[in-house]
């Protein structure tokens, strides 16, 4: 089947990191993946929970949320509701624990790193694109305060599906949406796997299939981890 702009089955959509967007936060990047625009910033604070008090270790932790218009039909706002939705806390959750997968905390200190991903326009991928963010703009934040040690390694992550039989790297939303099997792959820059959450959206696939879709996701991430590297390398304001 085709894709859009012509995009072949193993191929990323247009990716772009354009570090240090905003200049209050110690680090912060401006995902773009295709028409999917994510705003991750990353905060240092000098104080960790009560129950890492006088450790010696820090923490990370992530927040995510949809704008209301992001996605074309206003919702509205969860701080409105006096409640997250359910989609918000697992996003969320995966964000900080992807994070966390490859954190010193001794490193970090009594510290805790604030992770916000703010999704601008949403067309697939939400997810996936956070978390390549948030790892950017938490590196920058690190690096600022000459604390670099405290990520052990990068982490990256993509979305992969079936769609009308066909295995396809980095789903759109049309074809998330119609997708026979859909699956997000979160890894670390030497390979690793931290997360893999995989759904039959219509027929069970096979072992075969998933080891197929992995590959897939992995040559994507290893793409995907080179232009992070390159986000991270650029000289600090």
């Amino acid at each position: 089947m085709s894709r859009a702009e012509g995009r072949k089955t193993d191929e990323l959509r247009p990716l772009a990191f354009e570090p240090d967007y905003l200049e209050q936060p110690h680090g912060s990047v401006l995902v773009t993946q295709g028409k999917t625009i994510v705003l991750c910033t990353a905060m240092i604070q000098e104080e960790v929970p009560r129950w890492l008090r006088n450790q010696g270790r820090g923490w990370i932790t992530a927040e995510y949320s949809l704008l209301p218009a992001s996605t074309g039909d206003r919702v509205e706002r969860e701080a409105s509701r006096g409640k997250q939705q359910g989609r918000t806390v697992e996003i969320q959750r995966l964000i900080g624990r992807a994070m966390r997968s490859v954190a010193d905390f001794r490193a970090l200190g009594e510290r805790t790193m604030w992770l916000d991903c703010d999704v601008l326009q949403a067309d697939g991928g939400t997810r996936c694109a956070a978390i390549c963010g948030a790892y950017v703009a938490g590196r920058r934040a690190l690096d600022r305060f000459g604390l670099s040690r405290a990520f052990a390694d990068s982490v990256a992550a993509v979305s992969v599906g079936v769609v009308e039989g066909v295995p396809m790297l980095d789903l759109d939303y049309s074809e998330d949406s119609n997708a026979d099997t859909d699956m997000n792959v979160v890894m670390t820059g030497d390979g690793r796997l931290i997360e893999v959450q995989a759904t039959a959206e219509k027929d069970p696939f096979t072992r075969e299939r998933l080891d197929e879709l992995l590959e897939l996701a992995t040559a994507g991430i290893a793409e995907i981890g080179e232009r992070q590297a390159e986000a991270t390398a650029v000289a600090l304001p």
